[in-house]
């Protein structure tokens, strides 16, 4: 399961190390594409796969929104081979979207990573906690409420 949270540095070459513990689950092939929020995901070929199952498989192509998704990320996506140390080079126009700078979070999110700018997640996980904390208190009303 990817989980955890890695800082890490982009060199001048626009390379970058995927942290050892992602490596492992991942393997020496990787997809990197756009995703919400200003962020880049990376998943393996098989997380791929059921990611775009899950946001265009089941819907018409007709419908705007899935051309839209199937542009947004589709359109974005690069298939990356990794080196002996796990690195590989981030596409410029990746780079350019999530604003990628010298310093950078890895984000483990069970069967992808985001990929953010470490000054923007640091601002963005002030807010996610405050939502975290609403959802979960709200699961726990809800819960006790089923009880009764």
């Amino acid at each position: 399961m990817l989980i955890g949270q890695y800082i890490s540095k982009i060199t001048e070459k626009n390379r970058i190390s995927l942290p050892k513990k992602f490596r492992s689950e991942l393997g020496d092939r990787v997809i990197i594409a756009k995703w919400y929020e200003g962020c880049c995901v990376i998943v393996s070929e098989v997380s791929w796969n059921q990611i775009l199952k899950m946001l265009t498989g089941r819907m018409s192509t007709l419908t705007r929104a899935v051309r839209d998704t199937d542009r947004f990320i589709l359109g974005s996506a690069y298939e990356l081979d990794l080196d002996l140390q796990g690195r590989f080079v981030i596409p410029g126009t990746l780079k350019d979207y999530a604003d990628l700078s010298e310093d950078v979070v890895f984000l483990g999110l069970g069967n992808r990573i985001e990929l953010w700018n470490l000054d923007v997640w640091v601002k963005k996980e002030k807010s996610v906690q405050g939502s975290a904390e609403e959802a979960l208190e709200s699961m726990a009303v809800q819960s006790t409420s089923n009880e009764e």
